[in-house]
């Protein structure tokens, strides 16, 4: 945790979690703590699911530490309080491209449209591209 924001690395990212067909919202302040007056390198201002990503120096901030941060698991069997059974799959698409391995361990990069979504085996996934980032963002 770190007393202020750290700006030398300054991106973006989006995260949208959709689990069978539902939209979960990524909380506000995941890496924040108004109490201590702390926040750390990768965190959320509010529910729109960007990803800020805000540090002293250039190093990899993967997507499972956001997980980490919101206090929910990711792995290849659970996203959040969801544990995948038989019938279920997890696939994780980044700007409409589905992407392979072990999903904590995706490196985020500036202006991703990161989708985890889980659901049916045998269904195709409905899910954004892009993210319409504001200008400056």
């Amino acid at each position: 945790m770190l007393g202020n924001e750290m700006l030398q690395v300054h991106y973006h990212a989006h995260l949208d979690v959709i689990v069978d067909g539902q939209q979960i919202t990524v909380p506000e302040y995941i890496g924040i703590d108004e109490n201590a007056q702390t926040i750390t390198a990768l965190h959320t201002h509010d529910t729109t699911g960007i990803l800020h990503i805000e540090a002293a120096e250039d190093v990899p901030f993967k997507l499972g530490q956001a997980f980490t941060e919101w206090g929910q698991p990711l792995t290849g069997t659970q996203v959040g309080p969801v544990a995948l059974g038989p019938d279920k799959a997890l696939k994780l698409i980044v700007n409409g491209k589905e992407v392979g391995g072990d999903p904590a361990q995706y490196v985020l990069k500036a202006h991703d449209e990161v989708v985890v979504w889980v659901g049916a085996k045998d269904a195709t996934p409905q899910v954004p591209s892009s993210y319409p980032f504001q200008p400056g963002l």
